[in-house]
């Protein structure tokens, strides 16, 4: 397909270090010129997420463009519309205020390519993305140049750009920091209650908060022992619940190294072709 500044390659800029060493491999095979690089803004993303944004613009020598879906003012308002936090499909924040955003954008633009940051561990979301999104025209330069998302550190670092500081506490993504990310699994949020205790209890009274309108509880995590399927009790509340004291709470359970289930950028969920991981298996979908 042809590539220039009518049909240019769109290049998607989540945030993180992944998509920010692919928007600059996309640069370097289709020219500055033929690039519109552009960032969904979830209104919950760390400040420092818009530093290294600002960062990586002076690297790329081009504005990042920023759209968002206007119909909410904040990520809580998804959450309260839709009762909940984790669906089947995915995170409904990420659907709303991601993936709506990106296939209007989508349909709104002409464009060559798109390009993700689909690193060497995920080849199957890559695969399942271009399969259940076939018209996007989806390409992946980390896949293509054989990078891992250490290697997208080293390059960010080669290049004097200093990556989110999220990284440095122990994070593995920089998505919706603000609040934290519905789909961490029981290892992020343990890890979050050390490193930022003031995100963790807001989002514990977010539980309690949709528990109370939903008249059942919700949560983001559950466990997987044999004791508590026995029981038919896995839910996780991030604090005890009055209003249900039977159900444990995670800094209750076994945790292990923080790894949410994906780098956010409008595709929550789409690994169907993948092994269902661990982090997957410890969320509350509803």
């Amino acid at each position: 397909m042809k590539v220039n500044k009518d049909n240019p390659v769109i290049c998607w800029f989540s945030g993180g270090v992944t998509s920010a060493v692919a928007v600059n491999d996309a640069i370097q095979i289709y020219g500055i010129e033929n690039c519109r690089i552009v960032f969904i803004d979830t209104m919950n993303e760390d400040k420092d997420t818009y530093r290294f944004l600002d960062d990586c613009e002076k690297l790329y020598g081009k504005s990042i463009e920023m759209i968002k879906n206007h119909e909410y003012k904040k990520i809580q308002d998804v959450w309260i519309k839709f009762t909940g936090l984790n669906f089947a499909h995915g995170a409904i924040c990420s659907s709303e205020l991601k993936r709506a955003v990106r296939l209007k954008f989508q349909a709104a633009n002409n464009f060559s390519y798109q390009v993700f940051g689909f690193d060497t561990s995920e080849p199957n979301r890559a695969k399942s993305f271009t399969l259940n999104y076939s018209n996007a025209n989806a390409i992946y330069p980390l896949l293509f140049h054989g990078r891992s998302k250490v290697d997208c550190i080293t390059i960010l670092e080669g290049l004097g750009i200093d990556i989110p500081r999220v990284y440095k506490w122990g994070f593995h993504n920089n998505n919706c920091m603000k609040t934290g990310c519905v789909q961490g699994g029981i290892g992020y949020w343990q890890l979050m209650h050390k490193k930022r205790i003031g995100v963790y209890d807001a989002m514990a009274d977010m539980e309690h908060y949709l528990t109370g309108l939903a008249g059942k509880p919700v949560t983001m995590c559950r466990h997987q022992s044999k004791e508590a399927k026995k029981k038919g009790n896995t839910l996780l509340f991030l604090k005890k619940h009055p209003d249900y004291p039977e159900i444990k709470t995670i800094m209750d359970v076994k945790g292990r190294p923080p790894k949410p289930l994906i780098d956010c950028n409008g595709y929550c969920g789409v690994n169907d072709l993948s092994e269902r991981n661990k982090t997957e298996l410890e969320l509350n979908l509803q």
